[in-house]
């Protein structure tokens, strides 16, 4: 898990009824932390301040949000939940927390006026722990995936995590999986792909002649965060974010399209030295495998059915 980097908690919220949810990351004092972002669509927060150059280096948290545009409201109940503890960028008459955030479109799928919110961006800090779920919870609630060919021919997305380590060196992830893309197993075969036409929307012989009726933008995305315990400055931070995204195509095709706003966090916690290449080789694994994990834990969840359905199931 990303919490096998010492120093990193994780928290969810879920609401199972409107299908959303939010999940915060929550790293040591002293984390440095830079981003990437990729795709035609993204919703995200305080993504400018990551970039090399930038005065702020640490980053007090981390937000990956369901909602859409509307969840980004989440991460104002982490900023205060953080303040009430002292934790924030000091600038002389208070503490300012760092609250990057990253959205996903999950309003097509229960209730589309029922977001995260404060609330519930403070009950993911109190929940956070070395432990978290997987599957449809927190910010992958009610992700889906492989709608090249319109929603309705969906498959549940979900939230997952991976980690790997070489001698002390240790690199995690945790990814919300919301692609339009299909998912691909460890042999590059097809994990979570389109279900056949129902009869109830566009027939196949429709989609021959027509194409397919691609999604709106802004409606898909695979957002996550990395964490390392390595020592790293904002600018490798920013180099591996970079490396990270390369692991997104080795789990979901096609990927980072312009109906995406995949967006990936990077964080280094600064305990063990390691070489760029090393750590940049470990990350694409563990980003490739928390991706598949996410959909392989995921439930079935207002009508989407999941790959992990038993037969004869709501998936079947």
């Amino acid at each position: 898990m990303i919490t096998d980097v010492a120093g990193i908690r994780v928290g969810h919220f879920t609401d199972l009824d409107a299908a959303t949810g939010c999940t915060v990351v929550l790293p040591p004092p002293g984390t440095v932390g830079s981003g990437e972002v990729r795709g035609g669509a993204p919703g995200t927060r305080e993504t400018d301040l990551l970039r090399p150059g930038m005065l702020v280096e640490e980053v007090h948290a981390v937000l990956l949000t369901g909602g859409s545009a509307f969840g980004l409201a989440a991460a104002e109940g982490v900023v205060a939940w953080l303040e009430e503890r002292g934790i924030g960028f000091d600038t002389g008459v208070a503490k300012v927390p760092i609250v990057p955030a990253a959205v996903l479109f999950d309003l097509g799928v229960g209730s589309a006026t029922v977001r995260p919110g404060p609330d519930q961006g403070r009950a993911a800090c109190d929940a956070a722990s070395g432990r978290l779920a997987e599957g449809s919870v927190g910010a992958g609630t009610g992700a889906t995936v492989a709608k090249l060919h319109g929603p309705h021919r969906a498959v549940k997305g979900g939230i997952g995590t991976a980690s790997a380590r070489e001698q002390e060196l240790v690199v995690g992830a945790l990814f919300a999986v919301n692609a339009v893309g299909e998912i691909l197993d460890e042999q590059g075969e097809v994990l979570a792909g389109a279900r056949p036409g129902n009869g109830d929307h566009a027939t196949d012989q429709d989609v021959e002649e027509t194409g397919p009726p691609f999604p709106m933008p802004g409606t898909s995305t695979v957002i996550g965060v990395v964490a390392t315990n390595a020592r790293l400055s904002k600018e490798r931070a920013h180099l591996l974010a970079v490396a990270a995204h390369d692991g997104v195509p080795a789990a979901v095709r096609p990927a980072h399209t312009l109906w995406d706003g995949d967006t990936v966090f990077t964080l280094a916690t600064g305990e063990v030295e390691a070489d760029q290449e090393t750590v940049e080789r470990l990350v694409e694994h563990v980003v490739a495998g928390s991706i598949r994990r996410g959909v392989r834990a995921a439930t079935s969840i207002g009508g989407v059915p999941a790959v992990g359905d038993p037969p004869g199931g709501e998936g079947a």
